[in-house]
């Protein structure tokens, strides 16, 4: 009941001309769609707002993405033939992608569509949201760049609908993009090399995401 009440508020506030996806979990390790996520849902929307695929929603340790085969599929990420848990504090935010993006290695990134981090509570799993951007999140792994963008919902039950920067988060709710970096600096365990470089402004932000959009197009 709760999901289907998310995507008519979702349907109501969307002002973009794309298809919201009807979507379902099929299996313990499968999430499936109506269409093909990354293909059928824009970056950008007319109203200024991205669209983020919620991969992982805040407080879970499972670790999904969306399929590079099949882009209607998210699927729960096995590593040595294990689902990936991560052992640690679950996710601190809501972690997704973005739609019609790739970002090259000579652009510091990592050739997939766009990571982005949705600061809130947790969100429906496999549903299209859109968020603000905000900034973001510069940091490597294991030597590679592997940057996060950090966005905020609209809705009205987000405590942080109107926040617009990187300083007004900090200025306005003191502590949650350290949580943020603390959390991605320890994820992967004492040994892991995670190197946090710091945040970005949202102007750098949307810059990373122009270029993305590009590449991808």
């Amino acid at each position: 009941m709760k999901k289907h009440l998310f995507l008519i508020s979702l349907l109501i506030n969307c002002t973009s001309a794309f298809a919201i996806p009807n979507f379902s979990k099929i299996d313990t390790y499968t999430i499936k769609a109506d269409q093909n996520y990354l293909a059928a849902t824009p970056a950008k929307n007319q109203n200024g707002t991205i669209n983020a695929i919620i991969e992982i929603p805040t407080g879970s340790n499972e670790k999904w993405e969306v399929s590079k085969v099949d882009g209607s599929i998210i699927n729960w990420e096995f590593k040595n033939g294990q689902p990936r848990i991560v052992h640690y504090l679950g996710y601190p935010s809501n972690y997704g992608t973005i739609p019609n993006t790739a970002l090259p290695k000579s652009l510091g990134g990592d050739g997939d569509p766009l990571d982005v981090l949705v600061l809130g509570s947790a969100m429906v799993q496999g549903s299209i949201v859109q968020v603000r951007l905000i900034g973001g999140l510069k940091m490597l792994d294991n030597g590679e760049q592997d940057d996060k963008l950090l966005a905020v919902p609209i809705t009205d039950q987000s405590p942080f609908k109107e926040i617009n920067s990187i300083k007004e988060m900090q200025q306005h709710f003191p502590g949650v993009l350290t949580i943020i970096e603390t959390w991605f600096s320890n994820y992967k365990g004492p040994d892991a090399k995670v190197d946090i470089q710091g945040l970005i402004s949202k102007q750098e932000a949307l810059d990373v995401l122009d270029k993305a959009i590009k590449h991808y197009n």
